[in-house]
């Protein structure tokens, strides 16, 4: 499976590259790409076909190609002369202005990145899934590796018939033959190739349609049908909302969200079919602790910003991400409340002054900035345009900005211009202070969120760090779910039974910082096992593990039954709490020791396993099967778990010496 077949009729009618701008028009690709299960090792390939239009006469064109092989190449039917650098694909002819033109050829390839290919070897769920990022779907579709160009994609894929395919654009046809299945995806709309998606798997889905009728289509895995409520909650709600607040209808024929296994991020916001990590799948308890929500939120906005209207340089990438974090809090805020919405700009701007002070601060427009300044110092750039400028002019500014330059590329001026334009005065003393300086402006924040919420005043007012009996007050009566947060986390003596009749929030932050529990709250403290969090539960049951040794078969017994998130948080604490309790013989000690071992496999995902790999290294128990997957770690997809395993190898040698 590691080896596909790509067919692609390239009808190319539109491509924005700045270094062929000039001389060659693309717009069209229509692509097939065959998915081989049945011979692993097997090469196949088949027709390729792109029309293009000359703009200024030129004796070459090229495709960006990574790894590619190709035969047969013709330029109206005739023999094309060609060179494949690895790189690119680069076509010679004498291409006559004003004409139109059609390569065709045949490739193959084995895509090394940005397609992915997830269980076929190891007996793990058998998926493949893409992920451009800026510039590397080139890796397994010949394309254009620039922001800037914009294609009309209309992509098939023949896979399997036992799995779905899922793509960008409207499901146009699928034909079953010979134990394989052609899907036909169209797309109606020009965009960017680094937004190019496939995914294969085994998934159902639920459908349902926004307020204006555009399909939306919730994909899950079939084991996983009582979590499709808890995972999408909110998401037509979303949509809905931002359809309105935007001013603008979506601008694609449908919208799609993937699960997928061991994703390089939280999510990302292909054109029309999001992918997202299986991580934020949940069960109605997983929700409370670990919902999709923003997720969700963060990468139906990017619809807008990014895939419809799109930054043309890292310099304005903020463009994107800003806009994207801005407008999944303001949907939050409209399922929420304010004091949420309010909160998170209050932990952001917290976040971006501890930034600055540790020295890595930057200009908003700094192509080398962090995420943390190009999301949240981004979203902060637009609540702070629209509180000088108010909600009006700034909500039709944005709706004006869409329109204007929907389907092109775009630079912070733009944006700028459109909001100045109609507010009537220059904006660029707020545009040298929010976006260009390289501090964040804090203080301006922070008087900013006091002047507009009385609820953010509250949360400043309660400091505990020095305790007094004001503390004791405040903590048992009139504050904020967050200030008592912030008050147990300070001094988490002070928690009573009283405390205890509190929110889930709060009843979670005694959980996490109140270790040390006193005998007169040990009841209390039990309660937290039935608590509709698995964070709670898992802390929970390690404090009261570690206080209570008499104890420790009652809670063990009490939660024997609990997985929690997919990293299994709960079962691996359990498994490792029970082979640490010698007198506890209700299971088999070295079965557990061998379930905890079999999580570190490379079929389960990398959250899982890294969990699985801290607790064996933590017991001094990771043996030459453990050793070994860490090994395999090391050369996995996902950097996340190839940095730790990496980490925990290094750590576990020097144990050894």
């Amino acid at each position: 499976m590691k080896r596909i077949f790509a067919v692609l009729s390239l009808f190319l009618m539109c491509v924005s590259n700045a270094q062929q701008t000039d001389y060659v028009d693309f717009m069209r690709v229509e692509a097939l790409i065959v998915f081989n299960q049945l011979a692993v090792d097997s090469t196949t390939y088949n027709s390729y076909e792109i029309d293009f239009k000359i703009l200024k006469q030129t004796d070459s064109i090229y495709l960006d190609a990574v790894n590619m092989e190709f035969k047969h190449l013709a330029i109206n039917n005739s023999k094309a002369k060609f060179r494949n650098d690895g790189k690119r694909l680069v076509v010679y002819n004498n291409f006559e202005k004003d004409q139109e033109y059609k390569l065709s050829f045949i490739f193959f390839n084995s895509p090394k990145k940005a397609m992915y290919f997830l269980g076929w070897e190891n007996d793990g769920r058998n998926q493949i899934w893409t992920q451009g990022q800026g510039k590397y779907t080139s890796n397994w579709l010949p394309s254009i590796d620039d922001v800037n160009d914009k294609i009309e994609f209309d992509l098939k894929f023949l896979a399997p018939k036992a799995y779905k395919v899922i793509s960008n654009g409207k499901l146009k046809s699928k034909y079953d033959n010979l134990g394989n299945t052609l899907w036909e995806y169209d797309m109606e709309r020009a965009m960017s190739s680094y937004l190019v998606a496939v995914i294969v798997g085994k998934y159902n889905k639920k459908t349902e349609a926004s307020k204006s009728g555009i399909p939306l289509e919730y994909y899950f895995y079939p084991e996983d049908s009582l979590k499709v409520e808890p995972t999408y909650r909110y998401s037509k709600r979303m949509f809905d909302f931002l359809e309105e607040e935007l001013g603008f209808s979506y601008p694609w024929q449908n919208y799609k969200q993937v699960p997928v296994h061991d994703f390089l991020y939280a999510g990302m916001e292909n054109t029309s079919c999001t992918i997202f990590s299986d991580a934020f799948v949940v069960d109605s308890i997983g929700f409370n602790d670990k919902s999709y929500i923003n997720i969700n939120a963060h990468e139906l906005a990017h619809q807008w910003f990014g895939d419809l209207v799109t930054a043309k340089s890292g310099e304005h990438h903020w463009l994107q991400e800003g806009f994207a974090t801005y407008y999944a809090l303001l949907a939050e805020r409209d399922i929420f409340g304010d004091n949420h919405f309010y909160f998170k700009l209050y932990e952001s701007a917290v976040d971006l002054g501890r930034q600055d002070i540790a020295g890595n601060g930057t200009s908003l427009l700094n192509p080398k900035s962090s995420s943390l300044t190009f999301y949240q110092r981004g979203a902060w750039v637009l609540h702070g345009l629209r509180s000088k400028v108010g909600d009006k002019i700034f909500k039709q500014a944005v709706t004006n900005y869409l329109e204007k330059y929907q389907f092109t590329n775009v630079e912070t001026s733009d944006f700028i211009k459109e909001v100045e334009r109609l507010y009537g005065r220059s904006l660029a003393g707020f545009a040298n202070l929010w976006i260009k300086k390289k501090e964040f402006p804090v203080d301006s924040a922070f008087d900013l969120l006091k002047s507009q919420s009385t609820y953010i005043n509250e949360y400043l007012m309660v400091d505990c760090q020095v305790k007094t009996s004001k503390c004791a007050e405040q903590l048992k009566y009139y504050v904020s779910d967050e200030a008592k947060v912030k008050i147990i986390s300070q001094a988490p003596d002070l928690v009573t039974r009283d405390t205890f009749k509190n929110s889930l929030k709060v009843r979670q932050a005694i959980s996490q910082y109140v270790k040390k529990i006193p005998k007169d709250l040990k009841a209390d403290y039990e309660t937290l096992l039935d608590d509709r969090s698995y964070i709670t539960i898992e802390s929970a049951l390690y404090n009261l593990w570690d206080n209570f040794p008499e104890d420790r078969s009652k809670y063990l017994a009490k939660t024997r039954d609990i997985i929690g998130f997919s990293d299994k948080n709960v079962r691996l604490l359990w498994i490792v709490l029970n082979l640490n309790t010698p007198f506890y013989k209700a299971d088999n000690k070295q079965g557990l020791y061998e379930e905890l071992v079999s999580y570190t496999d490379e079929k389960y995902n990398a959250d899982l396993r890294m969990n699985a790999f801290r607790y064996l290294s933590l017991m001094k128990a990771c043996n030459d099967k453990c050793q070994s997957n860490l090994g395999q770690a090391k050369s996995h997809h996902n950097w996340r778990l190839v940095k730790f395993a990496k980490q925990l190898s290094e750590q576990i040698q020097q144990n050894k010496n």
